[in-house]
């Protein structure tokens, strides 16, 4: 079917399924929709197939989606960040893009340029900003994903590298944490990157 196809196509164009779950709010929102509706999304890929986790400050409607798109199941995020308590153990997951920004004098590339982090330099990225957010980390597990990549409507190209992070950590600072699920984590959060998921361990 014809809706089947949007969504193969979304998921091989972060721009396309930027446009996707942007048309799930309303419209007129302005040149800052994305946050003015608190919107975070990412893609998941399991046993079952895709999966698109949105988290929003408004309520999305997928009656806007056509019925062979997919199904989908709303779930309020408040009685979770309700328990998040300091000395608390976890579980998160975060799909991030990992960046640094070259100095003045750099001889890697261009001053003040945005590069990607791969590897343990990712890893050292995310236990920084896991930090900021109010986590120790007990345990991380890097995966590299594809590039969240497509071409806007102006035909500027986007290409952002994506390493996801799933682990334990222990809570230190509940506010900090809570400010970072709502907000996000680091760049590409229009195109997917971003949103920390996390859920108490048992």
């Amino acid at each position: 079917t014809r809706a089947s196809d949007d969504a193969r196509r979304d998921i091989r164009s972060a721009v396309d399924l930027h446009h996707r779950v942007m048309g799930l709010f309303p419209q007129g929102l302005g040149e800052t929709a994305r946050r003015h509706a608190g919107v975070l999304f990412r893609l998941d890929e399991g046993p079952t197939g895709h999966h698109i986790l949105i988290q929003s400050t408004l309520t999305p409607d997928p009656g806007r989606l056509e019925p062979a798109y997919g199904t989908a199941r709303a779930k309020e995020l408040t009685p979770l960040i309700g328990t998040l308590r300091t000395g608390q153990l976890i579980h998160y997951r975060i799909t991030a893009n990992a960046t640094r920004k070259l100095g003045n004098n750099t001889t890697e590339g261009r001053p003040k340029q945005i590069v990607p982090l791969h590897g343990q330099e990712a890893a050292q990225w995310w236990e920084r900003q896991a930090e900021r957010a109010g986590l120790c980390l007990r345990s991380i597990q890097s995966t590299s994903l594809g590039d969240a990549s497509g071409r806007r409507r102006d035909k500027h190209p986007v290409n952002h590298a994506r390493t996801r992070f799933d682990g334990l950590a222990e809570v230190r600072d509940a506010t900090a944490l809570v400010e970072h699920i709502v907000a996000g984590i680091g760049r590409g959060k229009s195109y997917g990157c971003g949103l920390l998921s996390v859920a108490p361990a048992r």
